[in-house]
């Protein structure tokens, strides 16, 4: 069944990917842009990281609290709500040149994204049956990837013909989006009123900490690698003289995350969450290595493999999450989505740190580091969290 027809026949689902396409593609304009504040505002790498880090926390620390309150108020006015919000602040963004004004409007912005994600990952695990969890986690992620990956591209094109003002295109964009996603979701309120009906009636068991625990850092060390080679990656580029290229790489590291995220949810429910989630981080280790010691063309097939590898374990996470908070799934999704934003964040003034004193190209090696860090701790996750309940299980025989 193409993908076409997937959204056709499962319409409900393909409303949250809209918003998550929408949120994702405003947000991936900050990439191109932050080259931009290094020619004409003069920033430095640390302030580039700190400014996305300020996006980001944003974005990551607020998650919990608005899968809270996505349960406790539905999805009917939030949602709308959190694209507009992110449109407007996004949209203004390359108006506040000084950088006092930076860092309070990137907060706000990622305010927006912060409330978007919880609800669209929640609703999209419960929409789906335990035997296909994975596959339909992988397919929502991947509409909010092929949003990030496309921002950059737009963005090189805004931003060479406009410069900072360029990311005002995010304001029709996030109106257009809250517009479009308040309208399916009135057309579709009798269904996801089944869907919370669904969310409400499954029952609350105890969270086991020992083992979302180190569910939780692999997450975060995952998404410090992935958030801060996206973050550095154009602006190495840009510094290397390919005033196209620095754009372009962004979207492949980017592009390549959604293919490996669908790839990696579909294998997960053929072949085990465990094995996808070991051998995809084994293999992300040389990619990234082979990256940091190309810095020419042939570095965006590395880039590509990367990004592939790097992300094709975000289904297998997520879903575990949810499973270790069961009942709680808009909790689970902002929880776990949240601290790999709120770590991706970290690591960009971390990385900009090392930038300043060592080069970009040390910096971006390091990285490796976190990788390794997160497949060490693969092994204290029991597997069992990575097998399908037995009721589910029964149901496939």
């Amino acid at each position: 069944m193409g993908l076409v027809t997937a959204l056709r026949r499962h319409a409900r689902l393909a409303t949250f990917m809209l918003g998550h396409f929408s949120v994702d593609f405003m947000s991936g304009l900050l990439p191109a842009l932050y080259p931009l504040l290094v020619l004409e505002l003069g920033f430095d790498y640390n302030q580039v990281g700190s400014l996305a880090f300020a996006y980001t926390a944003a974005v990551s620390l607020t998650q919990p609290v608005f899968g809270y309150l996505a349960v406790r108020w539905g999805v009917q006015r939030l949602a709308p709500l959190s694209l507009l919000w992110s449109g407007i602040f996004l949209g203004l963004y390359g108006f506040a040149r000084d950088p006092v004004l930076l860092y309070p409007f990137a907060f706000c912005a990622g305010l927006g994204s912060g409330a978007y994600h919880p609800i669209g990952a929640s609703r999209a695990a419960l929409l789906a049956d335990e035997r296909h969890r994975n596959t339909t986690t992988s397919i929502y992620t991947l509409s909010g990837t092929v949003g990030y990956a496309l921002g950059p591209l737009a963005g090189v094109v805004l931003f060479r013909t406009f410069g900072l003002a360029g990311t005002l295109a995010a304001l029709p964009l996030g109106l257009l989006a809250a517009a479009l996603v308040r309208w399916a979701l009135r057309r579709y309120q009798e269904q996801l009123t089944v869907a919370d009906a669904r969310a409400a009636s499954e029952r609350r068991g105890a969270i086991d900490w020992r083992a979302l625990g180190p569910v939780l850092l692999v997450v975060m060390l995952r998404s410090w690698a992935f958030m801060t080679v996206a973050t550095f990656a154009p602006v190495w580029y840009r510094e290397l003289g390919y005033e196209v290229l620095y754009g372009v790489v962004a979207t492949v590291i980017v592009a390549s995350g959604a293919v490996g995220t669908l790839l990696g949810g579909y294998l997960a429910d053929r072949i085990g969450s465990w094995r996808v989630l070991i051998g995809s981080l084994t293999l992300a280790l040389p990619a990234l290595l082979l990256f940091t010691v190309l810095p020419n063309r042939f570095g965006l097939l590395a880039a590509a493999l990367f990004g592939l590898l790097a992300d094709a374990s975000i289904s297998v996470t997520l879903v575990a999450a949810q499973r270790l908070l069961p009942g709680r799934a808009g909790v689970a999704s902002g929880f776990i989505l949240g601290m790999g934003f709120v770590t991706g964040g970290i690591g960009a003034p971390v990385t900009g740190w090392i930038a300043d004193r060592f080069g970009l190209q040390l910096a971006l090696g390091s990285t490796a580091l976190a990788l390794l860090a997160a497949l060490a701790l693969c092994w204290a996750i029991p597997v069992g969290v990575f097998r399908r309940p037995a009721v589910a299980r029964a149901a496939t025989s």
